[in-house]
């Protein structure tokens, strides 16, 4: 009875020191910036992917959650943050969509399994990215209005480096996976 207790507390806290660090994992890639306008270039979506697949849906959730958490209530964790301002009034701008993409992303990306190949991998991860663009731009044509560029401005210039991401992420999935059997 005691060990059993131990090892849920071990594992609690495991799972709870996963999720601070993706967390931080996720303010410093967004700072690890190519800025562009409306919405800047960054390390983030190679991050939430890789929470996915490491950690799986329950805990890549979270530490995602944790991240919009801690900056809707206004900590600089955003990528233009505290520059362009901070907390809900941060988040509701022009990458809103794309934020909450990252949930939806890390999500799909939680499907990805040992047994897939690298093809599947490669186009599983490819729908998990596209979640992130298709609500980035629903949003940002909603915000900014759809007779602006919108594909110009909110997905075309990071393609290529999205695509250089998802490479690297198919080449890596089968070794993180096993990050899940971790927690």
């Amino acid at each position: 009875m005691e060990l059993t207790k131990q090892n849920i507390q071990i594992k609690l806290i495991k799972t709870l020191l996963v999720i601070v660090l993706g967390s931080i994992a996720l303010t410093i890639s967004s700072k690890i910036k190519i800025p562009f306008y409306p919405v800047p270039m960054t390390m983030q979506t190679f991050v939430v992917l890789f929470l996915g697949l490491s950690f799986g849906s329950k805990i890549g959730l979270l530490t995602v959650f944790l991240y919009l958490l801690e900056g809707i209530l206004g900590l600089p964790v955003f990528s233009n943050s505290p520059e362009k301002g901070i907390g809900l009034v941060y988040f509701t701008g022009p990458t809103m969509g794309y934020l909450l993409g990252f949930l939806s992303a890390c999500y799909l990306t939680s499907f990805i399994n040992s047994k897939d190949n690298y093809i599947k991998i490669f186009l599983k991860l490819i729908i998990s990215v596209s979640t992130i663009y298709i609500l980035g731009i629903l949003w940002l044509g909603s915000l900014i209005g759809w007779d602006k560029p919108i594909l110009q401005l909110g997905a075309i210039p990071f393609l290529y480096a999205e695509l250089f991401k998802i490479v690297l992420l198919t080449l890596l999935a089968k070794k993180l996976i096993k990050l899940r059997n971790f927690i």
